[in-house]
């Protein structure tokens, strides 16, 4: 993860995933300097807090990105979008009141740089299809039956086998 001086998270992936952070980063603010640090309390806790079951432990979590302003307006659509819901990319266009930009909606979903906490993994393919996420279909799969678990009673592994 990687935040600025204003305490804002601009960036949060898997580990494995360093270099696309990095491409994320460098497009959205040309060259950086990362300087390795442990992850501060205002980030870890909320975020700690979310893997145990609290979904809107990272909602505290001020967030600032770089990309278009289309690009963020889908983003700061997607904190919108309670845990446990799943919208398909067109029901995203359609709150955006842009029904025809779905893959435009699709391509800026894909292009956001802060996983979990801007949840572009609750964006389902029509017909409730999973399709890609960039931390790998796994980790959307376990991510969406992470939130049903604290958010449906009773209903978990929604997404098993698939």
């Amino acid at each position: 993860m990687a935040w600025d001086a204003e305490a804002r998270l601009r960036v949060l992936d898997f580990r494995e995933f360093e270099p696309r952070m990095r491409t994320l980063l460098r497009l959205h603010y040309g060259a950086v300097e990362l300087m390795h640090s442990p992850a501060p309390a205002f980030l870890a806790e909320p975020i700690d807090r979310y893997f145990s079951g609290e979904m809107a432990a990272v909602d505290v979590i001020e967030v600032a990105t770089g990309g278009t302003e289309f690009q963020k307006s889908v983003w700061t659509a997607l904190r919108g979008i309670k845990p446990g819901e799943r919208l398909s990319y067109g029901d995203l266009a359609r709150r955006l009141g842009r029904q025809k930009a779905v893959r435009a909606v699709g391509g800026a979903n894909g292009a956001n740089p802060i996983s979990v906490v801007v949840p572009c993994h609750r964006v389902i393919g029509a017909g409730g299809a999973l399709t890609g996420y960039g931390g790998g279909l796994h980790r959307k799969v376990w991510l969406l039956n992470h939130e049903a678990r604290y958010t449906h009673s009773g209903k978990t592994d929604l997404f098993a086998g698939q």
